[in-house]
């Protein structure tokens, strides 16, 4: 009897089409994963080609909070809507022109539009949603439907 090693995936299928198979099967996995990830960005061909702000959602008794990261930009560049059960956070980082007197110069600093779309819950009061931004940090606040509030209940014992 022989002992075979383990593999996770397609392991124990010798060679043939089948390892082509799940050879590629890996590669569009990680080539969908790259996408769906949905980090702060994503290379193509070399160079960046997406961003979009990295966001927590709190779940509060009375709210939602929603925070999004947005380091450089001020008030005037982000704009907030509510639109059919989505919160939409959008905005522009305009390029900054520098001028380097060196032998080599290297600029990783991302400019642009971006936009970032949170589907919401029921229960969300839309028209009386607030926002605020302070020092590169937009909060936006979803207050909820006194029907969608938690509620406590007590649990009797028979």
């Amino acid at each position: 009897m022989a002992i075979e090693r383990w593999r996770p995936r397609w392991g124990l299928m010798r060679g043939g089409p089948w390892r082509e198979m799940a050879r590629m099967e890996q590669e569009m996995d990680e080539l969908f994963g790259r996408f769906s990830r949905g980090g702060p960005s994503f290379q193509f061909g070399g160079e960046a080609r997406a961003w979009a702000p990295s966001v927590d959602m709190i779940d509060r008794k009375e709210e939602l909070l929603v925070r999004a990261d947005l380091p450089g930009l001020e008030q005037k560049d982000v704009e907030v809507s509510v639109e059919d059960g989505m919160l939409t956070i959008r905005g522009e980082r305009k390029e900054e022109k520098e001028t380097k007197e060196e032998d080599y110069y290297c600029c990783e600093r991302w400019a642009g539009a971006f936009a970032r779309s949170v589907a919401l819950p029921a229960g969300i009061e839309t028209d009386k949603v607030k926002a605020n931004f302070r020092n590169g940090v937009l909060e936006v606040h979803l207050p909820k439907t006194k029907e969608a509030k938690a509620k406590k209940i007590d649990i009797k014992v028979e």
